[in-house]
């Protein structure tokens, strides 16, 4: 469910109380590993920590007005969810790294945790889960801390080059077969 909360304490005081026990704790963890570049807010109806535009001035691709965000938490109608689009590169690839993503998972499956994540479409970076006792916090923090503000714009910034050049090289390729295309139906008449 997108809140209507303009922060994030306003947030958590909406929520039940079994949701707001387990999203603080998911707050306090990356909290404590959160890099000095990060500000917390409410964004696109989720609790989020973001790349303000005084770090990153060009904002979300999407939408520059908006900062760009790393990581976020939520509950949702069925369950909660941490967001890590620098774990995941929020289902296009934009500021996630495989690296990362290799340990996460490694990490994840040693705390003896199972992988309850949509790793797919526009939800391509959420964590969810219906207890605190489901997810490894010291996971979560870890893969916060290790991505730093600036390394983390460094890798959406390339993500966006390589999703740009993939679709400039479409578009090129669209155009060749097209031409190509007419060509031959030219050759036939």
């Amino acid at each position: 469910m997108k809140s209507t909360a303009t922060t994030v304490k306003d947030y958590l005081a909406s929520l039940p109380e079994d949701r707001r026990a387990a999203v603080e704790a998911v707050r306090k963890v990356i909290l404590a590993n959160l890099d000095k570049d990060y500000e917390e807010r409410m964004l696109w109806g989720v609790a989020a920590y973001v790349v303000p535009q005084r770090v990153f001035p060009p904002g979300h691709h999407t939408d520059p007005k908006k900062p760009l965000m790393m990581c976020g938490f939520s509950s949702q109608k069925n369950d909660m969810v941490v967001y890590l689009m620098n774990v995941f590169g929020g289902g296009g690839g934009l500021g996630g790294d495989q690296a990362l993503r290799e340990w996460f998972d490694g990490a994840w499956v040693k705390a003896g945790k199972k992988m309850g994540m949509c790793v797919e479409g526009a939800g391509g970076c959420c964590v969810r889960f219906r207890r605190l006792e489901d997810i490894a916090l010291d996971v979560i923090g870890e893969a916060v801390r290790r991505t730093p503000a600036k390394v983390y714009v460094e890798r959406y910034v390339r993500g966006l080059g390589e999703r740009k050049g993939a679709t400039t090289a479409k578009k090129a390729a669209t155009k060749k077969v097209g031409k190509k295309k007419v060509a031959e139906k030219k050759a036939k008449r």
